[in-house]
């Protein structure tokens, strides 16, 4: 009997075959937290590094959107840059500025990633997982292929379940696909 998901199980273990680090960047959008503080950002580096990939760059600014799109504008125009991973800034308060940013920057939105993201938070926290507004997307930039930009809630359990179930299992075929 013919297996619907095999050509899509093909695809990515094709994607994830060899060693294939990603290049990343991990930027911080906090008011209060300060780089000695930023368990968050730590987690994100944590778990790409655990999977192979490098970090490269990683930077902590204020939730201030000119701040915010002037880092990512810049790792996005560097060479090498596949993936940003930022975490903060993507609830409902007045100084969350994060999703509009991205938002902003990208051609192609990744509508699964913040749809999983939410029904994955659910069953950890319930309903307020409606309070986030995790966006993930391709940004056009120096690279002909994009930039991938992932924007994270700001809390250690939003990350690592993030990074645990949706980002690293998919990183590698993310920037296959696009290449």
């Amino acid at each position: 009997m013919n297996d619907p998901t095999s050509g899509a199980r093909e695809h990515e273990d094709a994607a994830n075959t060899g060693d294939r680090p990603v290049s990343c960047a991990v930027l911080t959008i906090s008011d209060s937290r300060t780089k000695a503080q930023d368990r968050s950002g730590d987690r994100i580096v944590e778990r790409l590094v655990a999977a192979d990939h490098v970090v490269d760059r990683r930077a902590l600014v204020k939730d201030e959107p000119d701040q915010i799109a002037a880092q990512l504008e810049a790792w996005r125009d560097e060479d090498g840059v596949r993936a940003i991973i930022t975490t903060g800034g993507t609830g409902v308060s007045l100084r969350d500025t994060t999703v509009e940013v991205v938002r902003s920057m990208i051609d192609i939105e990744l509508d699964g990633f913040g749809e999983l993201f939410r029904m994955l938070s659910y069953e950890e926290i319930g309903a307020a997982a409606m309070l986030s507004r995790a966006v993930a997307g391709i940004a056009p930039g120096r690279l002909p292929v994009g930039t991938l930009i992932f924007a994270l809630p700001g809390s250690v359990a939003a990350v690592t379940l993030a990074m645990d179930k949706l980002i690293v299992p998919q990183l590698r075929h993310l920037v296959w696909v696009r290449s």
